[in-house]
Parts: structure tokens; C-alpha cells; sequence
């Protein structure tokens, strides 16, 4: 049995169709990342997975319930953890999660055993008496999932954990990802950084509502067309304005400080590059080939989708 399965799965708001046919499923134990823009649907999607929300068509099971006729019992079985979790912050850590655990009907024998293990887990037994407001962002984190694993969800939905926190704190949360999945929990993930999406199990690349591709990272960039070329300068933005204006037909992405170039002619692209740099006196730092990311990929599939009639 699928631990999730959506089948033509769609929601709309009025006019606008957020989530547009979405077929996907999830085995059990898996670590599935849905990854989009903001506005691509991800959030909407996860929502009517956790049973919050109803589609307008299609359909939805979690753990082989149906979403809108079981959702209760969905519910029991699910940890779900919001871009906004709810947490308390005039409560401390340990009073967060008492209070969700409350919520979950934990019986009070062996609770403080379980939330002893948790503090361990997340790493936030120092903090445990403080109050959640005086947590940074990381730690803000750590206790939402701690507060989502309360009750030992079998599926764990995690929309955009990761967003807005510090690079430490985020590798420390896929760390604790890494951890349950070793104890055989599915965990559904919406992010918009693509490198973290390099760490699923297998990626949905979804824009628009719709999902573009879904497989694992690696065949995922199977499907990128051309070869990449990196140009690095000092004046990144400066140049792929250049590269758009000069490579007619060719796909021109900016990655922080690298812009990189997919042709299907690198020798002749790369003469055209150093011309065009040297024309408009940008000094190269460096230019080269290099394998795709997944960022390269969704850039390319969308690209591509775009370019439909």
C-alpha cells in the first residue's frame, strides 16, 4: 500500500486553479520532495493531503484513507507542520510540548519518557525551560517538529520547513529528517531550495499547479538537454544581462554569483561567451562545463513547458 496516492488531485479559488490533475504517490518510508516556486501550489497540495482542506476534483488516500471521507482518522496518524507552526511563545519548550500532546490525547503515563527522547532528538534538552518567543529561528523549528512527532505519526507533512532559517540550522534539520526516516517514517517535504531537494529520495517538480516531473534526483537530470557551461565574474548580474542580449536561443539562468549557459554547441557558445565578456570589458574569472543541478533541470523543464503552444 502507498503511504500517499493522488489521483487527478485538484483545487480551485474561483478562476484560479491552484493545484491543476496532480497524479503522484509516495511509498512507504520515503523521503519526497514537492518542489516550486512560491505560488506553485505546494502549500495547497499539502493541505488537502493532511485532510485540512477539500479538493474541488480528483482525489487523495493517506495511508489508503481517503482524505475528505476519513480525514479524522488521517489526522491520528499524521504529523503536520505548517509554514506558521502554532506554537506558544509565552510557553516554554517543555510546556509547547505538553500542550500538543494534550491536544494528541497522550496518556500522561510514559509522556514525560517520550518527550525526554524528543528534547534529545531535536537537541533542545538545554533549552527546555525557555520560553519558545526567546528561540531562534532554527530552534523555532525543532520544536514545531517536536511538537509534530508528539504522537508518533506514521507520515509527516512539512511545508517549507526549512525557510527563512540560517544554513547550520537547516542542515541540522535534515539531519533529524535523516534520523526518523531510519526509523521507517514517510516524510512529505514542500521546499523552494533546490539543493535541498538533492537530498529526497525522489523529487515532483511542480509550477503552476501542475507537476512537471517526478522521479529521483538523478534521473531527474537525465532529462536536461545540452551541456551547462558556468561562467563566473565579478559582475554576475552584469553579465547574464549580456549573455541574454548576445546568445539568441539560448537559455541564460543567474545562480548567486555564477550564471550558467545551456547550449547544444559548447565550443561554439564558448567562443561566443569570451567575445561578448571581452566586447563589453568583463573580465572572466572562469568558464567551463559542469554537471546539472536540480536548480539547471526545473529551469530547463519549465523552460521547455513554457514554450508550448
Amino acid at each position: 500500500m502507498d503511504a500517499i496516492k493522488t489521483d487527478n488531485l485538484t483545487k480551485r479559488f474561483g478562476e484560479l486553479t491552484a493545484v491543476d490533475g496532480l497524479t503522484l504517490t509516495v511509498a512507504p518510508g520515503e523521503l519526497f520532495g514537492l518542489v516550486g516556486s512560491d505560488g506553485a501550489g505546494k502549500t495547497t497540495t499539502m493541505r488537502m493531503l493532511a485532510g485540512i482542506m477539500d479538493p474541488t476534483g480528483g482525489e487523495a488516500r493517506v495511508l489508503g484513507r481517503h482524505t475528505v471521507r476519513e480525514a479524522e482518522e488521517i489526522k491520528e496518524e499524521i504529523g503536520y507542520m505548517s509554514q506558521r507552526f502554532g506554537l506558544y511563545p509565552d510557553l516554554t519548550v517543555i510546556e509547547n510540548i505538553h500542550f500538543y500532546a494534550d491536544i494528541y490525547g497522550i496518556p500522561r503515563r510514559g509522556r514525560d519518557e517520550k518527550i525526554d527522547r524528543l528534547l534529545a532528538f531535536s537537541n533542545l534538552a538545554p533549552f527546555r525551560r525557555r520560553q519558545a518567543g526567546n528561540l531562534s529561528g532554527g530552534m523555532k523549528q525543532k520544536l514545531g517538529l517536536a511538537c509534530a512527532l508528539v504522537h508518533t505519526p506514521r507520515v509527516l507533512f512539512l511545508d517549507e520547513p526549512t525557510n527563512g532559517v540560517d544554513p547550520v540550522s537547516r542542515r541540522d534539520f535534515w539531519r533529524i529528517l535523516y534520523q526518523l526516516l531510519r526509523e521507517g517514517v514517510t516524510i512529505f517535504v514542500t521546499t523552494a531550495y533546490l539543493d535541498e531537494a538533492e537530498r529526497c529520495s525522489r523529487v515532483g517538480l511542480i509550477h503552476k499547479g501542475r507537476l512537471l516531473a517526478c522521479d529521483a534526483p538523478g534521473r531527474l537530470k537525465g532529462l536536461m538537454r545540452g551541456t551547462i557551461l558556468e561562467v563566473r565574474t565579478d559582475a554576475a548580474r552584469q553579465a547574464a544581462r549580456i549573455l541574454r542580449g548576445g546568445l539568441a536561443g539560448i537559455t541564460v539562468g543567474l545562480f548567486g554569483d555564477r550564471v550558467h549557459v545551456v547550449t547544444e554547441q559548447p565550443e561554439e557558445t564558448t567562443r561566443a561567451i569570451e567575445a561578448l565578456m571581452a566586447r563589453e570589458g568583463v573580465a572572466l574569472r572562469g568558464l567551463r562545463a559542469v554537471e546539472p543541478s536540480l536548480e539547471d533541470v526545473f529551469v530547463s523543464v519549465l523552460s521547455s513547458q513554457e514554450g508550448k503552444p
